[in-house]
């Protein structure tokens, strides 16, 4: 049987979880307000990453808290999510798609 883990380390590698998908996000968030055919999207997806980057800056100062060195664990959701949105801003690209009301 393996080392017996403490919550102090399931909280640390969920922080690192957490911090590798605010991450992701703060990487593709760019990439979709360009992709974006509405103003308001393009509004949303910019507000999206203002807020963003300061969860990126709280995780930080959790990190700092509690003595560790930011580090970001791969999060396989957060992937998924980003990938899937790849595809559909490929998918569409220069299709034509606007949003209606």
């Amino acid at each position: 049987m393996g080392e017996t883990k403490k919550l102090q380390d399931l909280f640390l590698d969920t922080l690192k979880d957490v911090y590798f998908a605010e991450k992701k996000i703060v990487e593709t968030l760019p990439k979709m307000e360009e992709a974006a055919t509405s103003v308001q999207l393009m509004d949303a997806f910019a507000k999206h990453l203002a807020e963003t980057k300061v969860h990126v800056e709280r995780l930080e100062q959790v990190f700092e808290i509690i003595g560790e060195e930011p580090e970001a664990k791969t999060c396989d959701a957060i992937l998924g999510i980003t990938d899937e949105g790849a595809e559909i801003m490929e998918e569409y690209q220069g299709s034509g798609v606007t949003a209606s009301r």
